[in-house]
């Protein structure tokens, strides 16, 4: 099943790059890939390589509702290679558009995380988002707004005193992924000629079109690839991990699926970074049990803001190996119990049978562990997350980056 489903998927991505120049497949079996699949179905596979030294870089997103008074002090105290702020975007006519993330950015906050991150070393780029097909149809269609974009960016890289861009492009209509490469070539080029030590990142979704993504950015010199290693579950599907190492729903895409494709189609591992979660999702559900179906939509489940359930002593989660995840469930209702015929209209006590639950799915230091090894297993660059912040309060997140980055990884 799994076979076939990485094979079909590289044919699709194959289809989708065409126009971005040669793809450079890689043997999956160098990767770690259980089947050990070629990069064509119908020709001989190639030899095997070797992988690249692991590297321990860690990227990491703050998103702009995360930047508040107490931010700077936690990007200070965690060891990140690269820090993301979380971000601008443009307007139609390719000017920035002042929204949220740019009023963040340009503030007093966002100036105290970038003289924080460059006191440890830390190197910083303005995250550049665009989601939306429609939004995506419209720029990736327009050669002027374009070029007007990458001159307002790179303007605000200098203007900010920022190290990088990273460009996250999602929802991007399959039939412009060639665009988008030679979008990201003239980024490169025009930071470079600014900032020649700057660094040009994009962040790529775990899916075919993700994939494709990532091969002509590759292409187009982007100097970091970051792999969103999350969202294989959402609100609206059914219960389970985020990012699951190995799904035990049926479901082929995973973890180590998305990293085969990415092998196969010749990303280089020594470009890639293996984002991860730090956060999860609650779904209503119909049993307290792993994996028990959703009776409704769910939401995302932030550690932060659930540092009271960390503090409880009887809070005691179930570490699931398989999917690499935590799992509780609390009951949400009861069953409602007679009125006592002894005194009327009281009701007597809640009956202890719970007729509905809330299932929470989430990322800890347990859970990324494994993940973190799949990243050394397979050469990459390093890892990132999603994001800092979220983990604010739980020190043991902040402890696990150290020892990432410092390549102390405890082994299985």
């Amino acid at each position: 099943m799994r076979s076939v489903a990485l094979l079909l998927a590289i044919t699709l991505v194959a289809v989708i790059a065409i126009g971005c120049g040669p793809l450079t497949p890689s043997p999956s079996g160098a990767s770690g890939s259980p089947d050990g699949l070629a990069a064509s179905p119908d020709g001989p596979a190639p030899s095997p390589t070797v992988l690249p030294d692991p590297k321990h870089e860690v990227y990491g997103f703050v998103p702009y509702w995360e930047m508040d008074d107490t931010i700077a002090d936690h990007v200070a105290a965690t060891d990140l290679t690269t820090l993301g702020l979380f971000s601008v975007t443009h307007r139609r006519n390719g000017k920035l558009d002042d929204q949220n993330g740019l009023r963040r950015i340009r503030g007093a906050v966002g100036r105290s995380m970038i003289r924080a991150a460059h006191d440890r070393g830390t190197r910083v780029e303005i995250v550049y988002t665009s989601f939306g097909a429609a939004k995506n149809r419209r720029f990736y269609d327009e050669p002027k707004a374009q070029d007007r974009w990458i001159a307002e960016l790179v303007g605000l890289v200098e203007e900010v005193g920022a190290d990088g861009i990273n460009v996250d492009v999602e929802a991007l209509p399959i039939d412009l992924v060639p665009q988008y490469g030679a979008f990201v070539g003239r980024l490169r080029d025009a930071l470079r000629e600014r900032l020649p030590t700057g660094q040009l990142s994009v962040a790529t979704q775990a899916n075919e079109v993700g994939a494709a993504m990532a091969v002509v950015a590759a292409a187009a010199g982007a100097d970091r690839i970051f792999l969103m290693g999350y969202d294989y579950r959402v609100a609206g599907s059914q219960p389970g991990a985020s990012a699951p190492i190995d799904r035990m729903d049926g479901e082929v895409k995973d973890l180590v699926w998305s990293l085969d494709l990415y092998s196969v189609l010749g990303v280089p591992p020594e470009r890639l970074l293996l984002g991860l979660p730090l956060y999860g999702v609650t779904w209503p559900v119909t049993a307290p049990g792993f994996l028990a179906p959703s009776s409704g939509r769910g939401d995302a489940w932030v550690p932060r803001r659930n540092l009271g359930v960390f503090a409880d002593p009887a809070f005691a989660p179930l570490f699931e190996p398989t999917e690499s995840v935590e799992f509780y469930s609390v009951p949400s209702a009861y069953a409602s119990p007679a009125p006592s015929a002894n005194v009327p209209g009281v009701v007597a006590s809640p009956s202890p049978e719970a007729i509905a639950w809330n299932a929470v799915y989430y990322d800890s230091p347990r859970s990324l562990t494994p993940k973190l090894r799949l990243a050394d297993a397979r050469g990459l660059a390093g890892a990132g997350f999603w994001a800092i912040g979220y983990e604010r309060g739980l020190p043991a997140y902040t402890d696990l980056i150290a020892t990432f980055r410092a390549g102390e990884l405890p082994r299985e």
